[in-house]
């Protein structure tokens, strides 16, 4: 059993797509798991005041009709943050992709998330690296149970959560705290959620493009133009807010 000093959220989303700059939630569910160990549910539907494509309902089976008269993310992003307050965060490969489309509606939504002291626990990070396998496998190999109702996020982030459990249990070299866990499964590298900035040997630098491997504040310096063709780009908000932040505190060890 984890040995929680605060709550433990779980989450998934399910989506329009997959592109994190321009893709919207369709439907968020957190499971929140508290230390004297109660569950808690989160789980809305949402209108992404877009069309969902046909691919993405083949996925998670919701449709347009489905999200008409929902509430759009920004009339639920109050409630989620408090929700989900001084909880740390968790979800199957949430690191890659839940937590950076999470960051990037609540920056649509002038809302931000304090992600200082918060441990971030991608469930499918811990079994990629103990078994190789996918969500339903890993129901069927930490739980011995099938996974019904894929891709409805509330059971998605359910069985998530009962596999981090699991996992605890099966693998004594995680310990039972999340502090422990967050040793062998967190990403210490992580600048921007869409890993465009990685930190390498203690420096920000660019991880893509022909400045791949570079310290970023050392090319704004030299090249501002790169600056402005980024935030003109299409780059997710997240990253380009962490980008503005060393480009601001190189400006400022500037003068």
């Amino acid at each position: 059993m984890l040995d929680l000093r605060k709550p433990l959220a779980i989450f998934d989303l399910e989506t329009t797509g997959v592109n994190l700059s321009t893709d919207r939630i369709v439907e968020i569910a957190v499971v929140k798991l508290l230390p004297d160990g109660k569950r808690e549910v989160f789980e809305r539907r949402v209108n992404p005041e877009m069309p969902i494509p046909a691919a993405a309902t083949a996925v998670h089976g919701i449709s347009d009709e489905d999200v008409k008269g929902q509430p759009t993310f920004k009339q639920i992003a109050h409630e989620l943050i408090q929700f989900i307050d001084k909880a740390d965060l968790g979800g199957y490969n949430s690191n890659r992709f839940d937590i950076p489309v999470l960051m990037e509606e609540l920056l649509r939504a002038g809302k931000t998330l304090d992600m200082k002291g918060r441990q971030l626990i991608d469930v499918q990070r811990i079994f990629h690296t103990m078994e190789q396998r996918t969500l339903a496998a890993a129901m069927k190999f930490y739980c011995n149970r099938e996974l019904e109702n894929a891709h409805s996020a509330l059971a998605d982030a359910d069985a998530t959560l009962d596999i981090l459990l699991k996992q605890v249990e099966r693998y004594p070299q995680l310990g039972n705290t999340i502090e422990s866990v967050y040793k062998i499964a967190g990403e210490d590298n992580l600048v921007d959620f869409a890993r465009r900035l990685v930190i390498e040997n203690g420096v920000v630098v660019f991880n893509f493009g022909k400045y791949k491997g570079q310290s970023v504040a050392d090319v704004l310096k030299r090249e501002p133009q790169y600056y402005d063709w980024m935030m003109k780009g299409d780059f997710p908000l997240h990253t380009k807010q962490k980008l503005t932040e060393i480009l601001n505190q190189t400006l400022l060890r500037k003068s």
